[in-house]
């Protein structure tokens, strides 16, 4: 299973050869916030190069995952130790050394090299990362925070292009805790009548007691909190003291290679995970793993696999967070196949993640890392208690005062608190909807969604009870109900072991079991529908509705502001082996698609003939009991020479076809059985049937503008051929969609936007991650498509013009005056913009994304004084340039060229 990997670095290191990383220029790194670049000797204490898994070794993992959750599985809770999974998806010893032999040579001193082959850090100076990497180290300032950052995309020798994904670490712009704080007040029960959470309160409501009462307390377990500072002692051990517990088995590991961050200000969030962690999972093993940046602690403690269940209260705006997403799952994929449990915070702005303050500006957003599939989002909630008897008058002797399960709302402080406070939850913009997010209530539009499941969240509503610093306050946030799941997790990793059920920890990713089982055992959860996580915005913000929101409701089954809900700890443990047997899911596919008609009929006299294919994804052997075609019964055993699918299996036909059909006209196939646990399925599958098949083809391309054949990153390129479609269609809005009257295409792997299809012509955006050199364009449609070849330069500009004049609001100046003109074909640019958008509405001039190259204008040769460019609001891949005229511009037509870096326009005519 476990084959030595080949070598990927397959010519020499050569600095004068490199490709830039795009992509990695922080969102807050701008003009405006620019305080210039910092000394040659600045010290960045940690930084790390991520390198990434080939396209065969992304695809086995991804079956990998789905074989580990799969019953019917040979590889069913096999987790990976670090070294198999560096065997089998990291790099080969050999470029692991090529790797650290060019950081070496570079200059930099590596602090640590990974178990798994898959990431090394090292520190450096700004000098050396100048040097290295092609970039400087700037400060800036942002809300009054200084920050450093590099301040442009780094680059690295071409030779490591297919290894290397990206950097951490060269920005201290870093996720941010996820937590709330009320101020403190002395009892848990106060006189006044509010109430507080103390571990025992905990315990009644989200029914963990009686595993308590079963012997089921975190014994032999360990569970890994996540921080980047320092803590005290005291505090842990005042907290214990205070409610009675034993002393905490607490470990406090310092990342190898890291400087001691000291106490921080992330004080309050690490006294919170730990406090509460072990608050649940009483007698566990609590590791601390810290260092200055909690995306290092969350690296080291997967690469050493510390402990079967991670929590991490940290978090930041998935638009923000485009560099480290992809590199985010991978490392959470990482975790899942050696059997780690990832738990994060889904958020503390409610729907508008992207926000900060006490209105919305920037639309709906949703958090990472909670966003990435392979980890489960916390969400928040609060206590519906007026009108019932959920709470005693006094405290017991261990502070608790809760007497049942409290209905609950989602948690929504915004408007109290004058600040954006609700759980975190809503669409994510970057990853699909994985298949195991199903069930009812959740939106079927291809996106994941978060949270997962929701906790107490309140801080000014049964706050939790938390000592920090010195003296105890109250808190709330999904910092807070984030150690909470982690330690139920822990508690049901005791439970599977102590009963046989499973021989070690471990349970990898658990949501596919979670939304399982929120259908065939839903008292393993409390459905929250009351409430919702909608925040306040302004209004003309993206996303603002005519009430002066946005956001979303809760609802029964899942909703995007509590998930599936909070969790009722003692049945999910009790129920997580024995839920009802899961149903078979037969696939059907078929070799072509839509079937075309053959020109001659085969030698069955078919003149339509194709395979069917089913396929059992579930892990259930099933048996199929009828079959039609178009309504005609079929035989199945003269069909596919068997009735059985095996677990995870599939059976094709043979002979399969048409002689005589209208087409083009659908043919639906219909098929039905019975699984081994019993249960009875059917399906239907509608094929497209077509005559004979027309080819895509491609005769030519061109800049949109200038309608020469050169191209650059982020153009508009006009494609030309034939049976592209069959009727012409335009986008509408922003972002340019993909997919237009069934015509899509991609650029080396890269989907791209289209602006406009035609039967005979395709105009469509160069993706900005395209690197200069030889690529190749695939187009069509879901049927047929056709190849492109050709190059790709760093800019390739093309003044937009119309029978040779410039195309713009006037094409007759004067001498003097400010006129304007419009381009495509300058690069990449600054700050980044996703391929296919367009700056959002309301971005200041200052802050529209502009060519990172410099641009220049010339009018009958003579230089003309830019006054700007950028890309307005509204337009991709277009750069609108307003130039001055030249007072002593000769009269008549004259030619305006426009250069970007060193390479020019075809002129265009100004008269």
């Amino acid at each position: 299973m476990f084959g030595a990997q080949s070598d990927r670095i397959t010519r020499e290191i050569d600095r004068n050869q490199s490709v830039a990383l795009r992509g990695h220029v922080n969102a807050h790194v701008r003009p405006e916030f620019d305080r210039g670049k910092v000394d040659a000797n600045f010290a960045l204490p940690s930084v790390t190069i991520r390198l990434k898994r080939s396209a065969t070794q992304q695809s086995t993992i991804e079956q990998l995952l789905a074989d580990q959750q799969n019953p019917g599985s040979a590889q069913y809770h096999r987790w990976l130790t670090p070294e198999q999974y560096a065997d089998q998806f990291g790099l080969n010893a050999s470029d692991l050394a090529k790797v650290t032999g060019w950081l070496e040579s570079s200059g930099f001193k590596i602090t640590y090299t990974a178990r798994a082959r898959n990431y090394v850090t090292f520190s450096a100076t700004a000098a050396q990362v100048q040097s290295a990497l092609g970039t400087e180290i700037h400060r800036y300032n942002v809300n009054g925070e200084l920050h450093y950052a590099n301040a442009t995309d780094p680059v690295i020798p071409a030779a490591l292009a297919d290894v290397v994904h990206s950097f951490h670490g060269l920005t201290d712009f870093r996720w941010k805790p996820r937590l709330r704080k009320q101020s403190a007040i002395p009892e848990i029960t106060s006189s006044g009548g509010a109430h507080y959470l103390g571990p025992d309160d905990l315990a009644t409501i989200y029914d963990i007691a009686q595993l308590y009462q079963a012997g089921v307390d975190g014994t032999g377990q360990k569970l890994a909190i996540m921080g980047q500072t320092g803590i005290r002692m005291a505090d842990i051990t005042n907290f214990r003291t205070h409610f009675k517990l034993a002393a905490m088995n607490l470990q406090l590991m310092l990342v190898p290679g890291q400087t001691d961050p000291g106490v921080t200000g992330d004080l309050d969030e690490a006294d919170l995970d730990l406090e509460w962690s072990g608050a649940v999972a009483r007698n566990a093993t609590i590791l601390y793993v810290y260092a200055g940046d909690i995306n290092t602690s969350l690296t080291y403690a997967i690469d050493q696999n510390l402990a079967p269940v991670i929590s991490a209260s940290y978090g930041g705006c998935e638009g923000f967070d485009l560099v480290d997403l992809p590199s985010t799952q991978t490392l959470a994929q990482q975790a899942n196949v050696q059997g780690i449990t990832w738990v994060n915070a889904s958020g503390d702005a409610g729907a508008a993640d992207c926000d900060t303050g006490s209105v919305a500006q920037a639309g709906l957003a949703v958090d990472s890392p909670a966003s990435t599939p392979e980890v489960t989002a916390v969400g928040g909630t609060e206590f519906v208690d007026q009108g019932g008897s959920y709470w005693a008058s006094t405290n017991t002797s261990t502070l608790g005062s809760a007497l049942s399960y409290i209905p609950e709302k989602v948690w929504n402080d915004s408007i109290a608190d004058g600040e954006l406070g609700a759980g975190g939850g809503g669409v994510s913009s970057i990853f699909a909807r994985p298949v195991w997010q199903s069930g009812p209530g959740v939106p079927n539009d291809g996106f994941r969604h978060v949270p997962d499941v929701a906790m107490a969240g309140s801080a000014d509503h049964d706050g939790y009870y938390v000592y920090s610093g010195g003296s105890a306050g109250y808190f709330g946030g999904t910092s807070a109900g984030t150690p909470v799941v982690a330690g139920i997790l822990t508690l049901l990793n005791q439970y599977l072991v102590s009963t046989g059920a499973q021989s070690q920890p471990g349970l990898g990713n658990v949501n596919p079991m979670l939304y399982r089982m929120a259908q065939t055992n839903p008292n393993a959860f409390h459905d929250v529908s009351m409430g919702d996580n909608k925040v306040p915005c302004n209004a003309g913000a993206p996303d603002c509705t005519s009430n002066g929101n946005l956001g979303y409701s809760a609802a029964p089954g899942y909703d995007m502001a509590s998930g599936l809900g909070s969790l009722d700890a003692y049945n999910l443990v009790q129920q997580w082996s024995n839920q009802a047997p899961q149903a078979s899911a037969v696939v059907a596919s078929i070799d072509q698609n839509p079937v075309f008609k053959l020109s001659t009929p085969d030698a069955n006299g078919h003149s339509w003939a194709f395979v069917l294919t089913l396929s059992e994804e579930a892990g259930i052997p099933t048996t199929l009991t009828s079959l039609t075609m178009n309504g005609q019964v079929l035989d199945i055993q003269s069909v596919f020479g068997t009735t059985k699918i095996p677990a995870r299996g599939q059976i094709s036909s043979t002979n399969l076809g048409l002689s005589t059909l209208t087409v083009p006209s659908n043919v639906v196939f219909a098929f039905s059985g019975v699984d081994a646990s019993g249960r009875t399925w059917s399906e239907q599958y509608a094929v497209p049937f077509q005559g004979v098949e027309q080819p895509v083809t491609v005769g030519g391309a061109s800049n949109a503008a200038s309608g020469q054949q050169v191209y650059a990153p982020g153009m508009i390129m006009s494609l030309y051929g034939s049976q592209f479609t069959t009727t012409a269609a335009s986008a509408t809005a922003t972002p340019l969609p993909t997919y237009l009257t069934g015509l899509e295409g991609d650029i080396n792997g890269v989907s791209v936007p289209l602006y406009y299809v035609g039967p005979n012509q395709v105009n469509l955006q160069i993706p900005y991650e395209t690197a200069p050199g030889r690529v190749t364009l695939t187009i069509g449609n879901p049927y047929v498509n056709a190849v492109y070849k050709f190059q790709v330069a760093s800019a390739a500009p093309g003044i937009f013009q119309s029978n040779g004049f410039v195309a713009a609001p006037f094409n007759t100046v004067k001498r003097g005056s400010t006129t304007t003109l419009f381009i495509t074909g300058d690069g990449v640019v600054r700050p980044s913009l996703a391929t296919g958008s367009s700056p959002a509405a309301g971005t200041a001039v200052g802050r529209l994304p502009k060519p990172i190259q410099s641009v220049t204008v010339t009018v009958a040769g003579m230089p003309a004084t830019v006054e700007f460019y950028g890309i307005p609001v509204g337009l991709v891949g277009v750069t609108q340039i307003n130039y001055d005229v030249p007072a002593n511009a000769p009269l008549g037509n004259q030619q305006v060229v426009v250069t970007v870096g060193t390479v020019s326009s075809p002129p265009a005519n100004v008269n």
